[in-house]
């Protein structure tokens, strides 16, 4: 699944991008999905751009062509969800669309959880499927005049699926013997790439960590009608986990951050959401450390190159 890394010429240290490539491995996720939504014929947005005096090709329209509100049609996208999640979970970003680095110990382990959730989607599909020609009846019946039989599966079993793959981010063995000048173009292209992931791990860390951290202080600090703001577990145990991951993949390439990550770690040390809720005195304790800790990190974040803000408004890939 992966192949042997060329290393580039020994250096007195290993860069962060070098360290990365050496741990990492590129992983790809992708999915089949039958598309719920349909752009109306011509003859169709005619029509309906009749009732408002407009002409049709000035108008765009759609229809739904099945209620993904449905419990059966729910339990198939949850998994997907969960697949995603796991994959960005367990993953850090790499600058090349549809494709997120992983560490080379935990492929085997990734690979069978991608197994387990394959499993879980085909039985959700098969659920769904015993429900399909109940849902085609109600879209039947909502669409009316606009329903077309021809527009719906004979079967679902096909129309949803998982694949994924280890693809080889290195350059091409025989381009040594064919050419070396490109061989060594394409070494120093995949050494730029790996040096942006670095760069891109770190803002995917750094602003995570801001939104753990500066929610969870917004919450503990702040009051509601002169009571303590109420708050969800979840928002102490997400920053807890956040910890757990950081450490497994990151690479440690900004001093700066992974001091902060540790300062908040010891903050939150032993602390559990219910110790939070009756008692204010470590309450108030926890709001006022961690502040100083928000505070630093978005320090951190106006510090860093334009370019990398830039890319952080870039949505992440599917």
């Amino acid at each position: 699944m992966t192949t042997a890394i060329d290393p580039d010429p020994p250096t007195v240290q290993a860069s962060s991008g070098q360290r990365l490539r050496q741990r990492m491995a590129a992983v790809r996720v992708s999915f089949t999905w039958l598309g719920v939504r349909k752009s109306l014929t011509t003859a169709q947005k005619a029509q309906a751009a009749e009732s408002f005096g407009a002409e049709g090709k000035f108008l765009s329209a759609g229809k739904k062509l099945l209620d993904t509100r449905h419990p059966a049609f729910r339990s198939v996208t949850a998994i997907r969800g969960a697949i995603q999640n796991y994959w960005r979970g367990v993953s850090v970003p790499y600058p090349e669309s549809g494709l997120r680095l992983i560490r080379q110990d935990r492929i085997a382990t990734f690979d069978q959880q991608l197994h387990n959730y394959r499993d879980d989607l085909q039985d959700a599909v098969n659920e769904l499927q015993q429900m399909y020609a109940e849902i085609r009846e109600v879209a039947r019946q909502r669409l009316g005049k606009l329903y077309c039989a021809s527009d719906y599966p004979d079967s679902l079993t096909d129309m949803f699926a998982v694949e994924w793959d280890f693809p080889s981010v290195e350059p091409p063995d025989y381009l040594r013997q064919l050419s070396p000048e490109i061989y060594e173009q394409e070494r120093a292209r995949i050494t730029a790439r790996f040096d942006e992931a670095v760069r891109l791990a770190e803002e995917a860390f750094t602003g995570e960590l801001v939104r753990l951290v500066s929610h969870l202080t917004e919450r503990l600090a702040g009051t509601e009608d002169g009571q303590p703001k109420v708050f969800r577990d979840t928002a102490v145990t997400r920053l807890q986990e956040f910890f757990s991951r950081f450490q497994s993949l990151s690479i440690h390439s900004d001093a700066e951050l992974d001091r902060l990550v540790e300062q908040a770690q010891s903050i939150l040390s032993g602390v559990g959401p219910q110790s939070l809720r009756e008692t204010a005195n470590l309450r108030q304790h926890v709001a006022t450390q961690l502040s100083v800790v928000q505070s630093a990190l978005d320090g951190l974040m106006v510090n860093r190159p334009r370019r990398a803000i830039i890319r952080r408004s870039r949505p992440e890939e599917e």
